[in-house]
């Protein structure tokens, strides 16, 4: 696994977490003063959208592959950009510091606080927004790292385990090494041997690479043989 894809990766759920878990108990908050006959359109959206959103990061928390991934960030990416558009549409301008003291029509007849209701509806207007950037910055570093654990061989990066996704600089994880098209070599060493020097082979034990290329060694998990591939040297 490599950890800290890993780690970042649970940070940015961790975010995702917060900000939707807050507009969601905005909108429930809203939900109780004015469903079901005012301001409905929009509340109902507000519910949904980080609803779906928590509903599907803790799916794919513990299972998901770079393209539902990138499927998932692409769509929650735009939920959250209409968002922030319709927040912005129906706050507008309003500068809730010169409300106080209003009121406006709630359900049942009754008013509510329109101070309040604007500072609401001014955090869920930023959340938005923050969290729509989020899901671009996050589908960009997606690409990133998959392009780069192409370019150390591993084809088939898109429909492995998320896991084995690197953080920029580092080696693709060691869960499968089945590749596509012209894969580089590799080699796979006995493992009741013992690597040490070898006189006119400067990579000791291990089989030496054609010129221009180099070996990038993988170690093997679970006691496994570490996994050692012939790569071009302008791809490490």
């Amino acid at each position: 696994m490599t950890v800290r894809f890993g780690n970042n990766r649970l940070g940015f759920y961790v975010a995702v977490f917060i900000l939707s878990g807050t507009v969601l108990g905005l909108a429930a908050n809203f939900a109780s003063i004015f469903l079901p006959h005012l301001h409905n359109n929009f509340i109902i959206f507000a519910l949904v959208v980080p609803s779906l959103t928590i509903f599907s990061f803790l799916l794919s928390l513990q299972w998901a592959q770079p393209n539902t991934e990138a499927l998932q960030l692409f769509i929650l990416g735009i939920l959250w950009l209409a968002m922030g558009a319709w927040a912005t549409d129906v706050i507008g301008p309003l500068q809730c510091d010169a409300l106080g003291g209003q009121t406006m029509p709630a359900k049942n007849g009754g008013e509510t606080n329109f101070q309040a209701y604007c500072y609401e509806m001014k955090v869920i207007q930023a959340f938005s927004w923050a969290l729509f950037i989020m899901f671009v910055v996050a589908l960009w570093i997606l690409f990133q790292l998959a392009a780069q654990a192409e370019r150390f061989g591993r084809y088939q990066i898109w429909r492995e385990p998320i896991r084995e996704l690197p953080w920029f600089g580092e080696m693709p994880g060691y869960y499968n090494t089945s590749t596509m098209g012209a894969a580089p070599m590799q080699y796979y060493p006995s493992s009741g041997g013992m690597y040490g020097p070898q006189p006119g082979n400067p990579y000791g034990g291990y089989p030496q690479p054609a010129p221009g290329h180099t070996l990038v060694i993988q170690p093997g998990m679970n006691g496994a043989p570490p996994t050692i591939t012939q790569m071009p040297m302008n791809t490490v």
